[in-house]
């Protein structure tokens, strides 16, 4: 074979091992799992802190036991008796409590409690609150416990709202690692300084948001509100602040129980099919429209696979693509693939995601057209497009709104998806509300145009994601992870617009015809 075959030879065969690399993704940019940082937990201080809250009520005092066994690892429960029996008495109110593996701190006064069922003197239990109604949602789990609690109009000395007032508390022993702009920007609180040291406010991604440190475990205290003037059905943020507070400064330690040390979880590269979808294409991550972002300053590319979830649409082909920009001129509308991102298309959300800080703050997803000429009432229309829950989980969503989230807690995972647009009374009738359980394929909802009234949007699913960070529950790109959960219903791998392997015939076209035999 002389000395041009062999040079043609080896070309060839580099030709081939990069159609492989094709194939297999190694072309584009690798999916990865995300980095999660696990905390280690201080329970002796938190035992310390619940002898004190006990200790000036000697009645009550007495149904505890602090003397653990010694000897036994502090991850068993004999070795805090106490906590056994602080869960034991919450269990009935808060469910799953002792599920928790960080100390529970939740504005609740289980002290007070018992003596009102102790001598017959028992209030209302927003009383036992500082006025908040019993928790609208508590759902503990192995990476921690998130509730939400209301204040009714009124309730507390407040403004009278048009609706009650949500507070939310997430306490993590999970923290998503994040490169994250604005974290950690704040202002302190020196009304909270004495019982909080750390204490940091801040107004981020359209809640005010109280973050500190107790125990060694990160606590986030949020209220949705307006960063502007008051208006009727909208609090504002600065109105939220004695609102939290009042509720900071009633937490108390009601339950949770240690367990066996965590482990930090490392990124890794994800899973995904091996056999190549024959059509499924997208673009990469972070390549949205040209100048439709905030001050054109682009999107941003997210590797990242968040979770190994089921696509939240039951059935393909889906579409994932603008419903702002470029619809009415480009190509792509006349089909679903190939898919682009839209995470960080300019809106009026905070996005700290994104390079604008403003942003979208997830995907927009279409079921595919109809066929020309059908039916508007057949079984492909988007109205009869069923969305389906992604993971097994807890759902979180008060009656009237239009946005249902889905909340997993697992030992790996802390981390929420929320669906938008659906109809809000068609899920009132369903019981998609506070604290449902689903299971993972379970319908939810069907594909909707609702924005707080009815024909607001186009018929679509707004999907996102949040994680849980030192700042609390942030939007990151959910883009990949669709990709990645799409790869899987269809059975197939993408192909990433741009990262095309050289073609095959076009090489054996220039060898030899020797070696073409």
């Amino acid at each position: 074979m002389g000395r041009k075959a062999v040079g043609l030879l080896g070309r060839w065969l580099a030709a081939l091992c990069w159609l492989a690399a094709g194939v297999t993704g190694a072309a584009a940019e690798e999916f990865r799992t995300p980095s999660i940082s696990a905390v280690r937990v201080e329970w002796r201080a938190a035992l310390d802190q619940l002898r004190t809250e006990i200790a000036t009520r000697p009645a009550i005092a007495s149904r505890f036991t602090f003397a653990g066994q010694r000897r036994v690892p502090a991850w068993d429960p004999r070795a805090t008796p106490a906590l056994v029996q602080l869960n034991a008495i919450n269990a009935s109110l808060f469910t799953g409590i002792g599920r928790s593996p960080v100390p529970v701190l939740l504005p609740f006064d289980t002290a007070g409690y018992l003596e009102g069922q102790a001598d017959g003197t028992q209030l209302p239990l927003s009383r036992y609150q500082a006025d908040f109604r019993p928790a609208d949602l508590f759902h503990a789990g192995p990476s921690g416990y998130d509730a939400v609690f209301s204040l009714l109009p009124g309730a507390g000395g407040s403004r009278t709202f048009a609706r009650p007032v949500e507070v939310q508390i997430t306490g993590s022993i999970l923290i998503y690692d994040l490169a994250d702009p604005l974290g950690g920007k704040s202002e302190p609180v020196k009304a909270l300084a004495a019982q909080f040291p750390d204490m940091r406010r801040f107004i981020r991604e359209g809640y005010v948001r109280y973050a500190f440190t107790r125990f060694g475990v990160p606590y986030v205290v949020s209220i949705q509100c307006l960063d502007s003037a008051p208006r009727a059905r909208r609090l504002a943020c600065r109105e939220a602040y004695p609102i939290a507070e009042r509720f900071l400064k009633a937490l108390r330690i009601a339950g949770g129980q240690p367990t066996r040390p965590r482990h930090d979880i490392s990124s890794e590269i994800a899973e995904r099919p091996t056999v190549v979808s024959p059509d499924f294409t997208y673009y990469p991550g972070g390549d949205i429209i040209a100048r439709s972002s905030v001050r054109r300053r682009g999107g941003r590319a997210d590797f990242a696979a968040y979770s190994q979830i089921r696509f939240p649409l039951e059935k393909a082909p889906a579409a994932i693509r603008s419903q702002s920009f470029g619809r009415k001129k480009s190509k792509e509308g006349r089909g679903v693939y190939p898919w682009r991102d839209n995470f960080c298309e300019a809106r009026s959300f905070q996005v700290g995601q994104c390079a604008a800080g403003f942003g979208h703050q997830g995907q927009d997803i279409r079921p595919a057209p109809c066929p020309p000429n059908s039916n508007s009432e057949s079984s492909c229309h988007p109205r009869k497009q069923a969305v389906i829950a992604v993971r097994d989980g807890i759902l979180i969503r008060s009656l009237r709104q239009q946005a249902a989230t889905l909340q997993i807690n697992t030992r790996n995972e802390h981390i929420r998806f929320r669906y938008m647009h659906m109809n809000p009374s068609a899920m009132d009738a369903d019981g998609i509300l506070n604290g449902r359980r689903v299971a993972e394929g379970e319908k939810i909802g069907v594909v909707s145009n609702y924005l707080d009234f009815p024909n607001g949007t186009s018929y679509h699913l707004h999907f996102d994601v949040q994680v849980f960070t030192r700042d609390g529950w942030i939007w990151v790109n959910p883009y990949t992870t669709l990709i990645a959960s799409y790869e899987r219903l269809i059975r197939g791998r993408g192909r990433e617009i741009g990262t095309d392997p050289p073609a095959v015939a076009a090489v054996v076209h220039a060898l030899p015809e020797g070696l073409t035999r």
